[in-house]
């Protein structure tokens, strides 16, 4: 079974998100970032995830996860929880 691991950056706002994307594209530490500016608990851990598998987070989350590439920011990812950042660190099929 697919398993990935993943940091992300939750917000409020679609704005909110592209700014800080355009933050972390300009060189800001995307673990800083999320410490600063992220909503959800793993923010603390620099909106570390840990590992999961395809189909334990929101269908939005796994379609980015399982597909994008890696060590990039992807987002703005609207779920009901908000806006995300994503940024896969690794990924076995």
């Amino acid at each position: 079974m697919a398993r990935a691991r993943a940091r992300h950056i939750l917000v409020n706002s679609e704005a909110e998100c592209l700014r800080l994307k355009e933050e972390i594209e300009n060189g800001a530490d995307f673990a800083e970032v999320a410490r600063a500016h992220s909503a959800c608990p793993s923010g603390q851990n620099g909106g570390d995830l840990g590992e999961f598998s395809q189909g334990q987070m929101v269908p939005e989350f796994d379609e980015v996860v399982f597909s994008g590439e890696l060590n990039q920011v992807h987002g703005p990812v609207k779920t009901q929880f908000g806006f995300h950042l994503l940024e896969i660190t690794s990924r076995t099929e």
